[in-house]
């Protein structure tokens, strides 16, 4: 069997920033460490730093006060701060600079009045997030099919944003339909659909061509991993997300001579490690590494981490 390992896979800049994040305060401040929502949505790497006495939490009544709380790379809504604020707690805000871009578009098209549609998923940390920037003036569109049924009052400005972790395609559709329906609508200068889930996405998209059946490995609240798992559908190959090797059934490999695995941009690479594993303990494998693009994105830490690890240094000198 050929296993097509795609490059890029895995972690992307702003969950590698989340990380090393958590793994400094964890240094500084020790456990107990709060987290605010998962860190990443995976999760095995959630199950590993529960174990290292960090405490994931989705309601800040749950901190105590004077606590130091990570947020994740999801971000928060302008609520969760200021509880944070009257909390005295000490915060490290491990958000991507990807999803505060679109925080930023919100709260520019919200303050001029704007309706604004935010395309996403109901319910996902990110949209949730940023829904609260303006509840009352930002409306959640999660297909086209939706779009004929909206309604903005006597407003003639409208606005579009996108959750970052969506299917190119997908969200192109909507987008398209939003145009169609008010022809003068605005949206961001530059995509809010990440480069790393673009990059994940095309890598698989054509990859797929050569495959009989795609692995994404990935948990099942990873907005990203579960978009990589339809581009490869819309390949027509077969395709599964798996949270680890153990998930795989043998029936899904029957007359599989090339196999696709890729690894959604919450996967530590150590996953992708064990799979290749699994797969070579059962089967005579060739892995061959395809590079579809490369990546040399890298997210400054925020600035109270960046000063801790500027003061340790000092101190181990």
């Amino acid at each position: 069997m050929k296993v097509l390992l795609p490059k890029p896979r895995g972690f992307c800049a702003g969950v590698e920033m989340a990380i090393e994040c958590l793994e400094i305060a964890l240094e500084v401040y020790g456990t107990p460490l709060y987290v605010y929502h998962q860190i990443v949505h995976n999760k095995l790497v959630v199950q590993r730093y529960e174990a290292r006495g960090v405490v994931f939490v989705s309601e800040l009544k749950l901190v105590p006060r004077g606590a130091t709380i990570i947020y994740s790379a999801h971000g928060v809504a302008p609520a969760v701060r200021q509880e944070a604020l009257r909390k005295e707690l000490n915060v490290i805000d491990a958000t991507c600079p990807l999803v505060t871009k679109v925080h930023a578009e919100a709260r520019y098209f919200t303050d001029k009045d704007y309706v604004t549609f935010l395309i996403g998923h109901p319910d996902h940390d990110e949209t949730v997030g940023i829904i609260g920037e303006a509840p009352a003036k930002i409306n959640l569109v999660q297909s086209a099919q939706e779009i004929s049924e909206l309604s903005v009052g006597n407003s003639t400005r409208t606005a579009y944003l996108t959750q970052t972790t969506l299917a190119v395609e997908d969200t192109q559709d909507v987008i398209d339909a939003l145009r169609q329906r008010f022809p003068e609508i605005v949206g961001p200068r530059r995509a809010d659909i990440c480069y790393a889930t673009q990059n994940r996405q095309e890598a698989v998209r054509i990859l797929a061509a050569e495959a009989d059946l795609a692995l994404v490995i990935g948990s099942d609240n990873s907005s990203n991993s579960h978009r990589l798992v339809e581009v490869a559908l819309a390949q027509n190959i077969p395709a599964y997300l798996i949270d680890d090797p153990s998930e795989i059934d043998l029936r899904w490999l029957d007359d599989v001579n090339v196999l696709l695995l890729t690894a959604g941009a919450s996967v530590p690479e150590d996953l992708v490690v064990a799979t290749i594993k699994w797969l070579a303990d059962r089967f005579e494998i060739d892995v061959e590494e395809r590079t579809v693009k490369e990546e040399s994105v890298y997210f400054q830490l925020p600035a109270n981490i960046r000063f801790q690890t500027t003061q340790n240094n000092k101190a181990t000198r």
